[in-house]
């Protein structure tokens, strides 16, 4: 964008600025450019450009602020963030929301089936990241856990594991927005799992 702005306009050349995931789409970003060549890109889209990386520019130092405030607040949880972090589909970032949501106290829910039933990730709701449908009788849901839950369903499924696999072969038979139900309430279940603490010994 910065190239642009500076009256760059050589497809190849804007083309080989891509970084990280654009790298391989090289190719198509080269035909992309190529209408820059025709003069669509005048005075005013410049203008517009602008003004928007301006923007960005004075967002950045406030969202490092953020992200220093929640690496504070997590410090303590780092032991939970590190083992939610080895799920399939589950980074640094969602285990942080994920704990957010739920806390670190699994004694409130007996059992993980009780924690995907107050997530509404239970047999039974029809659910999709985000999104409940029906009475919903139990459970009180929480679109910030569901969102997340889906993001890290949809990424399990890219993996070669029980979790891909899982989310496969349900897609396969029962849709799409079942399968991120079902993969989403097995992490739930994983979760419970990482997070119980056994009760304290007697004395």
């Amino acid at each position: 964008m910065a190239a642009l702005l500076a009256g760059e306009r050589d497809p190849a050349i804007l083309a080989d600025l891509a970084r990280s995931r654009m790298r391989p789409k090289v190719k198509l970003l080269q035909e992309a450019f190529g209408g820059l060549q025709v003069g669509t890109f005048d005075g005013h889209y410049r203008f517009l450009l602008a003004r928007m990386l301006e923007r960005i520019d004075r967002t950045d130092p406030d969202i490092a602020d953020l992200d220093a405030q929640i690496e504070a607040m997590i410090a303590p949880f780092g032991d939970d963030v590190a083992s939610l972090d080895e799920i399939p589909g589950i980074g640094p970032t969602a285990a942080a929301i994920i704990l957010a949501e739920i806390g670190t106290d699994m004694s409130r829910f007996p059992t993980p089936g009780h924690l995907a039933s107050w997530a509404k990730f239970a047999p039974g709701i029809k659910s999709s990241a985000g999104k409940t449908k029906g009475n919903g009788a139990t459970g009180h849901g929480n679109r910030y856990l569901a969102r997340v839950l889906g993001d890290a369903a949809v990424a399990a499924a890219r993996t070669n594991t029980f979790l891909g696999a899982r989310y496969r072969r349900i897609a396969r038979r029962r849709g799409k927005k079942k399968a991120i139900v079902a993969v989403g309430r097995s992490i739930l279940v994983i979760i419970w799992h990482l997070l119980v603490r056994p009760p304290d010994p007697l004395p």
